[in-house]
């Protein structure tokens, strides 16, 4: 079993596993690793994926269970026909970019059930450091600014849903909601790392060494 899959057994799916008749919207298929795991699950426990990819991977599966969308997760209008409200579980895994990331949250947040979870993938810059064997310069930048806009969101609606991460090879954000009301707009956070208070405790602890 590589990472992702791993990542998947132990983070993504006990959250939806003893669900009955689940309903689950995932944004990215690719080669279908999470597709599959989760068509076994709806299979098994009568529910229902919807996936959507910009690219044609309607052959990973001719499952009943799975409707598949070609088209791009931001095309709202059409994917809003298509997927019903009250959603079990949002798997985002397409575009890796913060402010792509952020978009998707707002614009489907609201698809869920009280309870639901909305799984973001790849929010941890670690595997991809300069000196990692992942070594990645995009990886790295995107997913270190996912990871910081998703706690920017999350200050600023700290009442309207509980957040967990996983760092476990390219980590998950895992969002569980606590309210149907609407969120708030993201602020920056307003942390005192660069006040001179700060710099002063710097300064000090340097003497001190």
């Amino acid at each position: 079993m590589n990472d992702y899959d791993n990542k998947l057994e132990k983070f993504l799916i006990p959250l939806i596993k003893d669900l009955k008749e689940p309903k689950i919207f995932e944004m990215g298929v690719r080669d279908g690793i999470s597709t599959k795991k989760i068509i076994n699950i709806c299979e098994k426990n009568n529910g229902k994926l919807y996936s959507v990819d910009i690219d044609d991977c309607s052959n990973i599966s001719s499952n009943k269970k799975w409707k598949f969308i070609h088209g791009r997760d931001d095309d709202f209008e059409k994917i809003k026909d298509i997927v019903p409200q009250n959603l079990d579980l949002i798997f985002l895994d397409t575009l890796h970019e913060a402010d792509h990331v952020e978009k998707i949250f707002y614009m489907y947040f609201n698809f869920l059930k009280n309870g639901g979870y909305f799984v973001i993938d790849d929010i941890s810059f670690l595997p991809y450091l300069k000196e990692k064997d992942g070594n990645n310069f995009y990886c790295e930048i995107n997913n270190k600014e996912t990871f910081e806009r998703v706690l920017e969101i999350y200050n600023c609606n700290e009442k309207k849903f509980d957040i967990n991460f996983s760092f476990l090879s390219s980590g998950l954000a895992i969002i569980q909601k606590k309210t149907n009301e609407n969120l708030n707009l993201r602020l920056p956070i307003n942390s005192r790392s660069f006040s001179f208070k700060n710099f002063l405790r710097l300064l000090w602890k340097k003497i001190k060494n």
